[in-house]
């Protein structure tokens, strides 16, 4: 498999958790944002929603021992996406 199908392969395997990002309001956004950068930094997925609350109460996800895992996966798959399309930005600009 080439690169354009590896790549359009990705696209469309996650076409639905990226129309589920696009339905967010801008506080979500700003909130989710807070959080990724919290995990990229190296924070535990608790003192990232901790930071994130802080900042967005009003869009602070409530969570607990039997959600956190699903949460931590959540934002962790985020992160990976939004590195993924920034690389797969860089590539098509440098075409």
């Amino acid at each position: 498999m080439g690169a354009k199908e590896l790549l359009d392969a990705y696209l469309e395997s996650t076409a639905e958790f990226s129309e589920m990002l696009q339905e967010r309001t801008p506080g979500e956004i700003a909130y989710d944002n807070v959080v990724v950068a919290g995990l990229r930094s190296g924070l535990a997925i608790t003192k990232a929603l901790e930071l994130a609350r802080e900042k967005y109460p009003n869009d602070a996800l409530q969570w607990d021992k039997n959600t956190i895992v699903e949460i931590k996966d959540h934002y962790e798959y985020l992160m990976n996406h939004e590195e993924i399309l920034s690389k797969i930005e860089d590539l098509s600009s440098k075409r």
